[in-house]
């Protein structure tokens, strides 16, 4: 298939959603399909999204967007994330009665209301669901997560898996003494959290935890400076990439996802990949990950739950890890996309070509979704 996805999330950031997008790209690649990725690294005008400057928000970007889908002519069309990029694209799909899927990557609401207390979760919610809901599909990466949306008015949600890289981590990049370790001298148990540092991430839950051996943050933000200076007694390494980061996930005796706001966690496969067991709170994506595994603990008491991973086997814990799989994250991903049948997409993209790019008569989703309910029928 011909595929455009329209993020405004993507590389050179780092972060669980450029990592899965990313990653999905390249699995579908080698599966055959082609892959427009619009992104604000294609030269938009941008301006940082506030408190976040590694987040662009592309601007005045409407007609580029609109060229780039007409010219590549796609079966499907994916809108990846609610910034500008994706809005835009849900406008022009919108405008020209085209089907498009979304996905559910952060808790948007409770992100903003972490840094604008002002803000409420419901005003949060109801630009979430007017976003998403316009779309044909929704997916999102745990059944919790789902049944949370569904409960706030959100409608046709599919199941869209995650999976980690388990060549990358591994335990076998964990060091054979601790003098030979990333994190030598220092006095164990190392527990460690990586990711952005960043006050929606809730990392003064595990800061707080009165803990033996060492706590370690990995990673960059807009908290770093402000935690450095209250917890004196942990070490920040800063970001950490590639090879080196697969170390500082092997490294480790434990690690720690205190965050309330993720909706998966990307980062728990990537630590139990590297045979290092997580602790977490009973959240959206621990708590459909981690119990009954043996590769963690999830509890409201997080300590308990570091203290109950110390006792875990790395080799369990890298087992259980290795179900997970891109190439079937790309799969669920491509099944779930909207694609209208073949005679249609010819006839959409002749009579938009001939229209010169301007409006399609708007076919409502609902109508949409029952037209192609029948042709599949056929």
């Amino acid at each position: 298939m011909r595929i455009t996805l329209v993020t405004d999330a993507w590389e050179p950031q780092m972060n669980g959603v450029v990592r899965t997008l990313s990653r999905v790209v390249q699995e579908c690649r080698e599966m055959g399909h082609e892959v427009d990725v619009i992104s604000p690294a294609d030269g938009f005008k941008t301006i940082p999204l506030p408190t976040y400057n590694e987040i662009e928000l592309a601007l005045g970007a409407r007609d580029q967007i609109a060229k780039r889908i007409t010219d590549f002519e796609p079966d499907a069309i994916h809108i990846a994330t609610e910034g500008t990029l994706g809005m835009t694209a849900r406008s022009i799909c919108l405008k020209w009665g085209w089907p498009f899927t979304t996905s559910y990557h952060t808790k948007f609401p409770e992100y903003v209301n972490a840094r604008f207390p002002f803000v409420p979760h419901k005003a949060g919610y109801a630009f979430m669901r007017w976003f998403h809901n316009a779309g044909d599909r929704l997916m999102v990466a745990t059944p919790s997560m789902r049944e949370e949306l569904e409960k706030r008015g959100f409608t046709h949600i599919v199941a869209w898996a995650r999976g980690v890289d388990t060549e990358m981590f591994h335990p076998s990049k964990r060091a054979a003494t601790d003098e030979e370790s990333v994190y030598a001298g220092l006095q164990r148990p190392v527990i460690v959290n990586v990711g952005r540092v960043a006050v929606e991430k809730n990392l003064e839950a595990f800061l707080k935890l009165d803990l033996p051996g060492t706590k370690v943050i990995v990673g960059h933000g807009p908290q770093l400076e402000e935690l450095q200076e209250h917890y004196p007694d942990v070490v920040f390494t800063g970001s950490k990439f590639g090879e080196e980061l697969a170390r500082y996930f092997a490294d480790a005796d434990a690690f720690v996802f205190p965050s309330w706001t993720d909706t998966f966690g990307l980062v728990i496969l990537e630590s139990m990949a590297a045979g290092t067991p997580v602790a977490a709170f009973p959240a959206h994506g621990p708590k459909d990950i981690i119990p009954g595994s043996n590769a963690g603990s999830v509890s409201e008491d997080l300590q308990q739950a570091v203290m109950d991973c110390l006792d875990l086997d790395r080799e369990v814990v890298r087992a259980y890890a290795e179900q997970f799989s891109w190439r079937r994250c790309a799969e669920d991903f491509v099944s779930n996309l909207e694609v209208p049948p073949k005679p249609r997409r010819r006839a959409f993209w002749r009579r938009l070509r001939k229209l010169g790019g301007r409006a399609v008569p708007n076919i409502p989703a609902p109508v949409r979704r029952r037209i192609s309910a029948v042709l599949r029928k056929r």
